[in-house]
């Protein structure tokens, strides 16, 4: 009995050993690359998109060209 114990342990730790080494190592992130991209609000509209793709003018971001010429909508938003 304790050897019938013993063999399924070894069985059991070469099992788990081969399936800890097995696994590949996880790629690591570019640490310069930011994860998110900052979001603005519309000042005419209200919807939110990335910083980089709103067009901006006096501190306020707009999504559209002709929000941006439209000018800051209702605020009750």
């Amino acid at each position: 009995m304790v050897r019938l114990l013993f063999w399924i342990a070894l069985i059991a730790a070469a099992v788990w050993f081969w399936r800890k080494f097995k696994r590949p190592a996880a790629a690591p992130r570019a640490p310069n690359e930011p994860a998110t991209t900052p979001m603005v609000r519309c000042a005419h509209c209200g919807v939110h998109l990335p910083q980089d793709r709103a067009l901006s003018q006096s501190q306020q971001w707009y999504c559209s060209q002709a929000h941006l010429q439209q000018g800051p909508g209702n605020q009750d938003r």
